[in-house]
């Protein structure tokens, strides 16, 4: 590992699996939460757009990477499609629940106001749906990871998976479990960066969620 880390390979396979799951893990999110909006405000596209998705949704990405592989190449425009298609569903599964339990009274409250279309779906359906959506999230950056390990074993001559599946071939023990104990790293770093990320811009949805906690605390 010493060597690995003189020589500069480590930093340079795990910069790139960072900015594969980066990548994939954003196109996938801000899809995912367009969608959710969507299918959660219309029943015309929950009935056409959300019943495709609900069968794409079992696939593994994994059984995707032939078509892939077909389609885009093994370049990096696949690998960051294969981490998107993992993050894109329960990103749009978490969306689309928050937004369809927001409560008619805040919307016609809002509606009173003089608020309407964007501005609605700004001031009334995403903050509540928060919640729902931050955990969607966080749920997809792991998922975003267990993609990269499909994505980089299709093909690549770079990345933390690489690097472990080439040791995998000279029976190189050491190399594979420090590839996969700088991949467990990298993901809590992610995840710690995420959650930092959305305590300082969001945070009154954190709060709701404390008081949410602190209430049913009492209760016992």
């Amino acid at each position: 590992m010493v060597g690995d880390l003189r020589s500069g390979l480590v930093l340079r396979d795990a910069t790139a699996s960072l900015q594969r799951v980066i990548v994939g893990f954003a196109a996938g999110s801000i899809a995912g939460i367009l969608f959710g909006v969507a299918t959660g405000l219309s029943e015309a596209a929950n009935v056409t757009v959300g019943q495709i998705f609900q069968m794409a949704r079992p696939l593994p990405p994994i059984a995707i990477v032939p078509l892939v592989i077909l389609w885009i190449g093994i370049g990096e425009p696949a690998k960051w499609f294969i981490v998107a298609f993992g993050v894109l569903f329960p990103v749009w599964v978490s969306t689309h629940s928050g937004i369809r339990q927001v409560l008619p009274a805040h919307v016609w409250t809002a509606r009173s106001m003089g608020a309407s279309g964007f501005a609605l779906v700004r001031t009334v359906y995403i903050p509540a749906a928060a919640p729902f959506i931050f955990a969607g999230l966080r749920t997809s950056l792991a998922i975003a990871f267990f993609c990269l390990v499909a994505a980089e074993m299709a093909g690549a001559s770079e990345g933390l998976m690489y690097r472990v599946d080439l040791a995998q071939l000279t029976f190189r023990t050491d190399r594979m479990l420090e590839g996969l104990v700088l991949l467990g790293t990298l993901s809590a770093c992610l995840d710690g960066v995420l959650m930092l990320g959305l305590r300082r811009f969001f945070p009154s949805a954190f709060a709701a969620e404390s008081d949410g906690r602190a209430d049913g605390d009492r209760r016992l």
